[in-house]
Order: structure tokens, then C-alpha cells, then sequence
């Protein structure tokens, strides 16, 4: 089942307000999916290869891989004061993912945000399509994805050491970032202290579940019998958070959507096709597996937050204005002032 209507095709809006960075289906305002990276061997021992400061508080890691085999991208949005150690928030986004900087940082208003927040954000680069996991298989358009090994094993000893934090950790995430984030929390219970995410799809193995992981990764050119086996099989639900529920116990949680209903950045001037025709449908989608999720929290006892809008579409801006309503849930996870 596509969100995507028959021979539509998205396109950018010029508000920079574009549904795609985060969206389950193609734009073609934007970059086509970059080409398949080469795979080095030579890469045995993650390391920091390179670095470059952006800004006073934005430093860009180049990370050598074994588990994706080269080098990526990490962008690190720093706090002001360093004589301390902090606490890190890893912060994943969409499904186009590029490996230049991270959205959330330019687009997702992340570098304002936190410029005064006493905390790392850790923003990975690339993975287009990769839902942040580790694929069984290398797929033939979208190359190499072991992102949930990077992630959670190779990255946090290099930066804990590089920049001397506390080794406390939550995550963020947004549509595709959203369900990584969830999935990478109810896989590693007690490695993070605590969860925002925002329009994200939480199962894999429902019908609404089935259909995000499908079309998220079609959507790119990929093939989903690349990722964990047989659709449905138990690779699907070992990823499935609704179903492993219950390892998010003890953790904070922040959990927000919209409905898909046309709102305030949907005027005149933004592109209303790209944002209502393909945003809304799968802004309602998520908001239907957000449901799901809640449903299952508390029938389980789990205390989560969960913010529901009235109106609002797939896509960027809406994400920055929900961002300060995600740092109580983070701040308090992190032992941090709201």
C-alpha cells in the first residue's frame, strides 16, 4: 500500500518547510538517493579520523566504521560550558538522511535550541532509508546499513571519551528517526535514560507497521526483504516496539503526532499539494500507530506523556515548534533542569 497517489510525485516547498526530509515517499525537488558508498576492508578499529568545528558550539566528526565499513559523518552540537562532563542526546531524522550535516541542525532548529542546554546532541549523517538498523542483507540501490551497531557500540565509546561526558544517554527522533529511536530503546534496555520522538510509526508486524517499514525503504529505490527477513518473520518482530513494550519500562517518554489535517504552514504561499496530498496521509498514519503505542503503554503500566495536535502535517516546521516540548521528558531523564 502506497501514500503516495498514483503518478504523484513530491515536491520541496519553498518556506523551507519541505514534508520529504522526514516523509515515507520520494521528492523530487530534492537530491536522488546518493550513490551506494564504497566498502572498505580496511577499516578494523572505530576511530575519530577527522574533525572540524563549525561553530563554538557544532564540532563534525569524520568516524571510521567497521560495522558500515567507511567513513561517516557525526555532527555534535556542544553545550557553552565543557568543564563538566555532560550527558548526550543522540538524535536521529528522516528518511533522506544526507551525509553532509544533519537536518536537525539546519532545518529541525536544533543548533538554537540547545545552545543553551548544559548537554551534547549527537547527530548522525546518511542512512538513507535504514530505519538506524542493522540490515541482513547489502541492498543493491541502497548499499550497506548497520546503523544500530554504530550506533550503540562503535560511536558512544569514542565521543564519551573525545568529549569527556557522563555517559548518560536519551534519544530523539522524528518520522523514520522516530521509529529508530524506538527501536534501538526496546533493544537495548537500560543503555538510554529516556525517548522523545515525534510522527513515527512504532510496529512492524500490524498492517500499519508492515506498511511504514515497506514504504520507507521502497520509497528510496530499497528492497524490505533486505532489512530482517521474511516480512513478518521474527527479525520483523524483534523490531517491533508495540510488541517489545514492555523493555521501555523505566524510561522517560515523550510521544507527540498530529492528525494530517491541513495547519498553520499549510497557506498559499508553501507548496499545498506536497504538504496536504502526501503529508497529511502520512501525518494520520502515524498518528494511528502513535495510538497503538499509547494503547499498549498503558495496558502494560508504563507511565509515557503523549501530545496529540489538532492540526498539522508531515513535516519540518511543526518538528522545531515541538522540539522545547520535548526537553522536560529529555532534561529530566538526563537529571538536567527543564
Amino acid at each position: 500500500m502506497s501514500l503516495l497517489p498514483a503518478g504523484a510525485q513530491s515536491v520541496g516547498s519553498a518556506d523551507g518547510g519541505s514534508v520529504s526530509s522526514g516523509s515515507t515517499v520520494p521528492n523530487s525537488s530534492q537530491d536522488p538517493v546518493p550513490p551506494r558508498p564504497e566498502l572498505r576492508d580496511d577499516i578494523t578499529t572505530p576511530a575519530i579520523v577527522g574533525v572540524k568545528q563549525k561553530s563554538p558550539q557544532w564540532v563534525r566528526f569524520t568516524v571510521a566504521s567497521p560495522a558500515l565499513r567507511r567513513e561517516v559523518g557525526v555532527d555534535v552540537l556542544l553545550p557553552k560550558d565543557n568543564s563538566v562532563p555532560r550527558p548526550s542526546i543522540y538524535a536521529l531524522e528522516g528518511v533522506d538522511a544526507p551525509e553532509s550535516s544533519s537536518e536537525w541542525a539546519k532545518g529541525g532548529g536544533a543548533a538554537d535550541f540547545f545552545a543553551d542546554k548544559n548537554v551534547n546532541v549527537v547527530m548522525t549523517n546518511g542512512g538513507v532509508s535504514s530505519l538506524y538498523s542493522d540490515w541482513d542483507n547489502i541492498d543493491p540501490t541502497l548499499g550497506l546499513h548497520k546503523w544500530e551497531t554504530f550506533i550503540t557500540q562503535e560511536l558512544p565509546p569514542l565521543l564519551d571519551a573525545r568529549l569527556n561526558t557522563n555517559g548518560v544517554k536519551s534519544l530523539l527522533g522524528l518520522s523514520m528517526g522516530a521509529q529508530g529511536a524506538m527501536m534501538l530503546a526496546h533493544r537495548h534496555p537500560g543503555m538510554y535514560q529516556g525517548i522523545a520522538v515525534m510522527s513515527g510509526c512504532y510496529s512492524t508486524t500490524d498492517d500499519v507497521g508492515r506498511m511504514c517499514v515497506q514504504q520507507t525503504i521502497s520509497s528510496r529505490g530499497g528492497d524490505a526483504a533486505n532489512i530482517w527477513g521474511e516480512i513478518g518473520g521474527p527479525g520483523w518482530t524483534a523490531h517491533d516496539t508495540v510488541l517489545n513494550a514492555e523493555a521501555l519500562r523505566g524510561m522517560d517518554i515523550y510521544v507527540s503526532s498530529m492528525t494530517g489535517i491541513p495547519g498553520r504552514y499549510e497557506t498559499p504561499e508553501s507548496n499545498l499539494f506536497d504538504r496536504i496530498v502526501i503529508g497529511g496521509p502520512i501525518e494520520a498514519v502515524s498518528r494511528m500507530s502513535t495510538e497503538r503505542l499509547q494503547s499498549k503503554l498503558r495496558s502494560l503500566g508504563i507511565p509515557a506523556t503523549f501530545k496529540y495536535h489538532a492540526t498539522g502535517v508531515h513535516a519540518w516546521n511543526y518538528w522545531k515548534d515541538e522540539l522545547p516540548a520535548t526537553w522536560p521528558t529529555l532534561a529530566r531523564s538526563l537529571d538536567l533542569p527543564a
